[in-house]
């Protein structure tokens, strides 16, 4: 069996940052003209993560951070080696290491025989929004193996954090980037502090951290809470089998982040329409992406609806209530036969009339999930 590379080791690799008197140098902060920038504990302590190549950025941590929180979580409460794939401190895709089905090992364009439980939860969660997760950040629950490493390494992504790595595969990743992927460790029996602070402004903003976590709930339903957390708000997310497959962040109404979650979760379903799967694409990943992100946009209403018609079985999560039923009408048109959410509208009994008249069973938590 491989050695496996911990925190704990001796051999940093370090790729040229700094780390002196405890504290990260950064090359800027959020924007280039923000120097200097830094990260640090501000007890002192040293640092749980430790960088083994290249070197991460300052929008780089906060998504690692953010990412290996969730990972670890839905290890945690599922069971199942978890992958999430971060942007802008959002995931544009989270999954568990369940197998694939051949139509999916198609769309997503891998091969059950180079995959492991860890690979195929990558693979979900780069394949739930294949356009938005380029340049991403990985995060890994699991140590990470061969087969991870080499999807890794063909796909365009900035960086990865994860609590161990094989040699092999720590030696695939640095070949990446021409040796300036970003490969970040971090110590797996880390817990922080029970409050968090920010400073915004001049001003130092004090809370408990969100140490939330669902109980009694299906499993995808507890996979949309738990990516919820994670994201951005306000928020919504769509679930099936085991991975997201369209999440809404960051907007200012409820609708928004429902159309635009909905509107993701209907292009990944597209994908794996007769159309896509019989057509020669190119070879470049890339533009393979983009031009079939264009035919499943380009293609008639009516063909897209006939399909969309068959898709059954999806979770939506949302992080706050719904004010109003239209965004369960809309995610109606989505396949959409659960939702979770924290309750508490005003018009509750509309949305619970519009779950009625869709079908659609919706489990209410009373536990809002804001992430800012």
């Amino acid at each position: 069996m491989s050695a496996i590379i911990g925190i704990r080791d001796q051999d940093s690799g370090v790729g040229g940052q700094e780390q002196l008197d405890g504290a990260l140098k950064l090359r800027y902060g959020t924007n280039p003209h923000q120097v200097p920038a830094k990260v640090f504990m501000a007890n002192g302590s040293k640092l749980p993560l430790e960088v083994l190549n290249g070197g991460p950025g300052y929008i780089n941590l906060l998504d690692a951070l953010n990412a290996w929180q969730l990972v670890r979580e839905l290890r945690r409460v599922v069971g199942l080696p978890a992958a999430a794939s971060f942007k802008h401190v959002s995931p544009a895709g989270a999954a568990i290491g369940e197998p694939l089905s051949e139509q999916l090992q198609r769309v997503y364009f891998v091969r059950a025989d180079e995959l492991s439980p860890l690979a195929t939860a990558y693979a979900r969660a780069r394949g739930a929004d294949r356009v938005s997760s380029y340049g991403d950040w990985a995060a890994l629950s699991d140590t990470v193996d061969e087969p991870t490493a080499r999807l890794l390494r063909r796909e365009v992504s900035d960086g990865v954090i994860a609590p161990a790595y094989e040699p092999e595969a720590l030696e695939l990743l640095k070949q990446k980037r021409q040796g300036r992927y970003t490969i970040l460790r971090i110590d797996p029996a880390y817990q922080p502090p029970p409050t968090e602070r920010r400073e915004v402004f001049g001003v130092t903003f004090e809370q408990q951290r969100n140490t939330y976590l669902p109980e009694v709930l299906p499993r995808d339903a507890a996979i949309a809470q738990l990516v919820l957390k994670y994201t951005q708000s306000n928020s919504v997310c769509l679930v099936k089998d085991g991975q997201t497959v369209g999440v809404g962040a960051g907007q200012q109404s409820r609708i928004a982040c429902t159309r635009l979650a909905c509107d993701k979760a209907d292009v990944w379903y597209l994908r794996q329409h007769p159309s896509v799967l019989e057509a020669r694409w190119p070879t470049d990943r890339v533009e393979r992406d983009n031009a079939i992100e264009e035919h499943v946009r380009a293609m008639p209403l009516e063909a897209k609806r006939a399909w969309l018609n068959t898709l059954r079985g999806v979770t939506l999560g949302s992080d706050a209530f719904f004010p109003f039923r239209d965004s369960v009408d809309r995610a109606a048109e989505s396949g959409v036969s659960y939702i979770v959410q924290p309750g508490g509208a005003m018009r509750e009994e509309e949305i619970q009339q519009a779950c009625q008249e869709h079908g659609i069973t919706m489990r209410i938590t009373g536990v809002r999930l804001f992430h800012h």
